[in-house]
């Protein structure tokens, strides 16, 4: 998993905490049980361990007893990690956050997984930390002060908008700052253990470049993914955590902080952005399914080696042609409001007029005396890309010929309104990318599948002492 193909460059960095930090926030922990196996019943025929394989790879006996707690939701989520302190206010003001995107619609149990997810991700961060600082790379209180602010104009306008919001859902603007400090922390460890280490050949990049030409005028596939890994043990944990992540998803959650909190891929790191993917590249489940799906559809827990994967389509296209829905339209916005006390009858006679009106239109020079008519209004909006419109109009604005319009859509509540073709540029056939754009692509992936290494060991290596 976290293999990126296709041509276009996913340039590794950290990634930003954006619209109101739901790229930075998800739910719902993977819940494994731990299993143990009474010495009464290792005597017994049915408890004798039984030999690894594909599907028990531990060779745990199918019978056994458990000893302890069963559920480690229950326990203080606090954690000290090779000596520093994750508190429980640290996981509480950073469950905060994501209780917030949920809209508090998540249950007391779900909380509690939440609660457990987020200590893990804070296990992770402070052992990059550590590590960055034991091999002397700093991290200064100004550069994450920058960083913040910079959040805070982008999603809230200023800083002190941004104190306020957080402050009001339980969280804190050091909560935040935490974690932009462990993310620039990495990236720079990163850069320097493992990027400086990673080289591709200009011979490599050509045989990409060559594959890809013969590939030209397939269709590939711009995937994000959440993979979760599973055993035959865990398998029925993993898909119900799967499901409940669905079901947060379709109701609005963003699935770039669903994939970075709880995706086990190397592209968790860029919020599960496969990039453009060929369906060969893929697991078999997983390419027979994108190859159903349409763009913006989701679907899953989709079943392959290994685990289980939600898969979201973005987009589709095909390799080194022109894509239609790069075309640069001019348009026209015609327009019209309802009173908010206006009858049925009476939206139905002012529609009749509307269309009649826009039906009388002779070319984009008329617009103006066709809306007045009606006292509608006309908007004149250039350069806008097919593929900037909405899903539903995308296939009727391709049809269209410069100065004819859509038809009316709309509602009572926000108008009714049509688009008006001025002009449409098409796009060119894309080219093929350059040696540099390749090698770039390339040791992007390989640092990103060693990053993840790196990460594991460190979690291997490290004390951790639960309270």
């Amino acid at each position: 998993m976290g293999r990126k193909t296709g041509s276009n460059v996913i340039t590794s960095s950290v990634s930003t905490l954006a619209g109101r930090f739901t790229a930075a926030l998800a739910m719902f922990s993977l819940v494994v049980t731990p299993v143990a196996v009474s010495a009464q019943d290792a005597e017994t025929p049915d408890a004798v361990a039984t030999p690894p394989s594909a599907l028990n790879p531990l060779g745990i006996p199918e019978n056994f007893s458990l000893l302890g707690e069963a559920n480690p939701n229950v326990r203080v989520a606090t954690a000290v990690v090779n000596g520093t302190v994750i508190t429980g206010t640290d996981v509480d003001q950073r469950t905060a956050l994501i209780v917030s995107a949920s809209r508090g619609s998540l249950s007391e149990e779900e909380v509690a997984r939440v609660k457990m997810q987020v200590l893990r991700n804070l296990i992770d961060e402070t052992l990059q930390v550590q590590e960055a600082a034991a091999q002397e790379i700093e991290v200064s209180s100004a550069e994450v002060n920058q960083r913040y602010e910079q959040l805070a104009v982008q999603n809230f306008g200023q800083k002190d908008a941004m104190d306020a919001y957080l402050l009001s859902i339980g969280s804190s603007p050091a909560s935040l700052k935490r974690q932009i400090q462990g993310e620039i922390a990495w990236q720079r460890l990163i850069r320097r253990n493992i990027g400086n280490f990673v080289n591709v050949s200009e011979a490599e990049a050509q045989e990409y470049i060559k594959r890809l030409e013969e590939s030209r005028g397939e269709e590939e596939f711009h995937v994000m993914e959440i993979y979760l890994s599973a055993t035959s043990e865990t398998e029925a944990a993993v898909v119900e955590n799967a499901r409940q992540i669905m079901e947060q998803l379709r109701a609005g959650g963003s699935f770039q902080g669903y994939a970075r909190q709880f995706s086990e891929a190397s592209t968790a790191a860029v919020g599960g952005d496969l990039g453009y993917v060929q369906p060969g590249t893929l697991p078999a489940p997983m390419a027979a399914a994108i190859q159903s799906m349409q763009p913006g559809q989701l679907t899953g827990p989709v079943q392959i080696p290994g685990g289980f994967v939600i898969i979201y389509l973005r987009d589709k296209r095909r390799i080194l042609m022109a894509d239609p829905r790069d075309a640069k339209l001019s348009l026209k916005q015609i327009s019209i409001q309802f009173a908010p006390n206006v009858t049925e009858e009476q939206a139905g006679q002012q529609l009749d007029a509307f269309q009649a009106a826009v039906q009388s239109i002779r070319g984009c020079g008329d617009a103006e005396r066709a809306a007045a008519t009606v006292n509608a209004e006309v908007v004149v909006n250039d350069d806008i890309a097919v593929r900037d419109l909405p899903e539903q109009l995308q296939p009727t604005m391709l049809g269209l010929q410069v100065g004819q319009a859509t038809p009316p859509f709309g509602s009572l509540e926000d108008g009714v309104r049509v688009l008006l073709l001025c002009g449409r540029d098409d796009p060119e056939v894309a080219g093929l990318p350059t040696v540099d754009e390749v090698i770039e692509l390339l040791e992007n992936e390989r640092i990103q599948k060693r990053a993840q290494r790196y990460l594991r060991d460190l979690r291997n290596d490290a004390y951790i002492e639960y309270n």
